[in-house]
């Protein structure tokens, strides 16, 4: 895992900045991005040459009238239902993408569930604690962050529970 120097967390995103203040482990992957694919997960898991059920998508969700986190892997969906009942609410729907754009201060397709502008509450698919490092967005199209889903889980202090479906 990459350790970043004081001049590179200056130059990262919120999101990598936040993981390097918080001394985890971490390793960032860039890949070049072509705004013609419509998967950005399926994109990044390809271009990494890393299997999907890795590669997590961050999905902003309103239940029950709060913005909420969701925390999948990219080789499924969010099940909205598994999601309102985590949250402990009764509704969940995708959030207006412009919303979730000026709440979190990321743009749609890369969206990170670390350093966003308004810490929202957050729920990461168990599925995560099957691997020793997953990847999530570091907060702009084209960059990943690969890290271990405790310490996601713990930075973005995510409850843990099956909100992805295959």
């Amino acid at each position: 895992m990459a350790k970043k120097s004081r001049k590179q967390q200056s130059n990262g995103t919120p999101a990598t900045v936040a993981l390097a203040a918080a001394g985890v482990p971490f390793t960032v992957h860039a890949y070049d991005h072509d705004p013609a694919r419509a998967s950005y997960g399926e994109e990044a898991a390809e271009a990494m040459g890393v299997s999907p059920d890795r590669v997590f998508k961050t999905l902003v969700a309103d239940v029950d009238g709060a913005l909420t986190v969701a925390v999948v892997p990219v080789a499924g969906r969010l099940d909205l239902k598994a999601l309102a009942s985590a949250a402990g609410g009764k509704r969940a729907s995708m959030a207006d993408p412009a919303l979730a754009e000026r709440t979190t201060g990321y743009v749609r397709g890369g969206i990170s569930p670390l350093g966003q502008r308004k810490k929202l509450p957050t729920v990461l698919d168990e599925s995560a604690t099957c691997h020793g490092t997953i990847c999530v967005s570091a907060g702009r199209r084209g960059l990943e962050v690969e890290l271990a889903p405790t310490d996601l889980a713990h930075l973005t202090s995510a409850v843990l529970a099956p909100i992805g479906r295959m």
